[in-house]
């Protein structure tokens, strides 16, 4: 049993196609090297309701996650596929100013619990990141990008509900699938 987490490690994306029914296909996960920090916040709501002078019942929404995601340098190939970036002919890379960011999968791990434990969001849109360097000084100091990222619930059609996110220890058969492709409910 796992006491406590550390290590964030194996960070993928699946682009993602939303059919019209609300459901998710993926297309093969996709390393994004040198991970530095994932913070994926709860979304929720509590309301109340009142009767007989109390509160008599509490609704606690499910709205998802948002965070960040800091890494060493996006890839181009996640730049591309999320955010439709294209390569010229001549050789240069551009951003297209009127794409909508594509929705995907985000799957990692922690290396430090028990299990080793995988995670997947399942329905992910992220902003790009910033633009930004330094001066190099008497030792090199890595600039990192950060992207947010807010993570959703999509219909599962299998299970009939909507999923937010999933996750599977060492010791499961969904462990060892994890990043040949997007393991879902069934």
């Amino acid at each position: 049993m796992s006491k406590i987490k550390y290590g964030l490690s194996q960070v993928y994306y699946a682009k993602a196609t939303i059919a019209t029914n609300g459901t998710a296909s993926y297309g093969t996960p996709v390393a994004i090297p040198g991970a530095v920090n994932l913070t994926l916040d709860a979304e929720s709501e509590t309301t109340p309701f009142y009767a007989d002078n109390i509160v008599y019942y509490t609704s606690v929404s499910n709205n998802g996650y948002s965070g960040s995601l800091e890494v060493a340098l996006i890839p181009d190939s996640f730049l591309a596929d999320i955010f439709g970036d294209v390569t010229a002919s001549n050789g240069l890379v551009y951003e297209k100013a009127d794409v909508e960011p594509a929705h995907f999968a985000l799957l990692f791990q922690f290396e430090g619990d028990a299990d080793k434990t995988r995670h997947v969001f399942y329905n992910c849109v992220a902003t790009r990141p910033s633009v930004s360097s330094q001066t190099k000084e008497a030792s090199v100091t890595p600039v990192t990008e950060t992207m947010n990222i807010t993570a959703n619930s999509i219909y599962n059609s299998a299970i009939t509900a909507s999923v937010v996110k999933g996750k599977a220890a060492s010791a499961t058969t969904a462990y060892s699938s994890w990043y040949t492709a997007v393991v879902q409910p069934s």
